[in-house]
């Protein structure tokens, strides 16, 4: 359905223009207490949607999303003998 996505959180001055995100991408969640909104573009195009976002003057602060490069393959991720011996036994 999609390719690669990334995640973008735009931090807003008003949220008057908040729907005028949906012409770059999926809007995900809007905060109204802390005036940010999520997100979600082609990987391809995050860089362009970035500087395009940051022109406009309702916008404070574009931040990308670094979910896609953070390994999620756990070093340690056997579990503890002990631990499993407990649960077989009901403890």
């Amino acid at each position: 359905m999609f390719g690669q996505r990334q995640g973008l959180v735009v931090w807003l001055y008003t949220l008057k223009q908040a729907k005028m995100l949906r012409r770059f991408g999926n809007v995900h969640y809007i905060s109204k207490k802390l005036k940010y909104a999520v997100i979600y573009c082609n990987q391809s195009d995050i860089e362009t949607v970035m500087e395009k976002l940051q022109s406009y003057s309702f916008v404070k602060k574009v931040e990308p999303s670094y979910k896609p490069f953070i390994k999620m393959e756990y070093e340690n991720s056997s579990p503890d003998k002990a631990k499993e011996y407990d649960y077989k036994m009901g403890i």
